[in-house]
């Protein structure tokens, strides 16, 4: 079988006299380079199926054996209620984990859908960056950071979809919360025809490979896999901004982890 694959996919000597016969052969060429081409794409989507599937399990796995486990102890008679309030807590936080994890799951598979409906229209960012900021005023003080917000006072407008740049903001906020070990610095800045959205903390255990993988669907930078976060809304962040024509990149400089959404104008 080995050798039968290797003889499908040798190229053909293209050394004829005949130029009808090298003009043949280089179109078959050609098409045994993209059928090289598409199996690898082949194989690479499936192992990624394979890890998401395994990860999905995971994920969903670890609050449910936990929701089980306290069910279990809450139905024993001789628990006290103080015992009994706080077992019920701990189900109600597994029970929200498994809920976080599904609604996630669910909009990563409608967002990467080729039907999923985008409402574009002209789209003044000032405002709506700030609005989306106001949100997250109570994370912020939780964790003790402080925004330090640069916007030009000019109207700065793109043409995108309100609902989804709210929502690529609203993930790269929680992931910058989550994650900083500093004060967040946020700017909206126009170069000529382009726009740029910078979200920039303090990231000292950060490494290049980590920020190689951000925007990969369910990488976390902790691989122990504990933790509030999904390891999807980065990924949901990048396919919004790709369907709206834009982009989101990641880069560390300096300590500082860099996420810049860019839009053409």
């Amino acid at each position: 079988m080995t050798n039968q694959l290797k003889q499908k996919n040798r190229k053909i000597n293209l050394s004829f006299f005949d130029k009808d016969l090298e003009k043949l052969a280089k179109e078959i060429n050609e098409q045994i380079d993209l059928t090289n081409t598409a199996s690898a794409e082949k194989k690479r989507t499936e192992n990624e199926l394979k890890q998401a599937i395994a990860n999905i399990s995971h994920d969903i796995r670890t609050p449910m054996t936990s929701i089980l486990g306290y069910v279990q102890f809450l139905e024993l008679e001789e628990i006290t209620s103080k015992e009994r309030a706080g077992y019920t807590a701990i189900v109600k936080n597994g029970a929200l984990r498994l809920k976080a994890l599904l609604e996630d799951f669910f909009e990563l598979s409608i967002v990467e859908s080729t039907e999923y409906p985008l409402r574009i229209e002209r789209v003044t960012l000032n405002n709506l960056v700030l609005e989306v900021l106001v949100g997250f005023y109570e994370e912020f003080h939780q964790k003790g950071l402080e925004p330090i917000v640069q916007i030009l006072e000019q109207d700065i407008q793109i043409t995108a979809d309100v609902s989804a740049v709210k929502r690529v903001i609203e993930n790269l906020l929680i992931n910058t919360i989550r994650h900083s070990q500093g004060n967040v610095i946020l700017c909206l800045e126009q170069h000529d025809k382009l726009v740029q959205l910078t979200i920039s903390n303090p990231a000292p255990l950060l490494q290049e490979i980590d920020v190689a993988h951000l925007f990969d669907r369910f990488y976390k930078v902790d691989q122990t896999r504990t933790g509030k976060g999904t390891g999807l809304g980065l990924s949901i962040a990048k396919s919004l901004m790709m369907k709206m024509n834009g982009s989101l990149t990641g880069e560390l400089k300096e300590g500082q982890l860099i996420m810049t959404c860019a839009w053409k104008i």
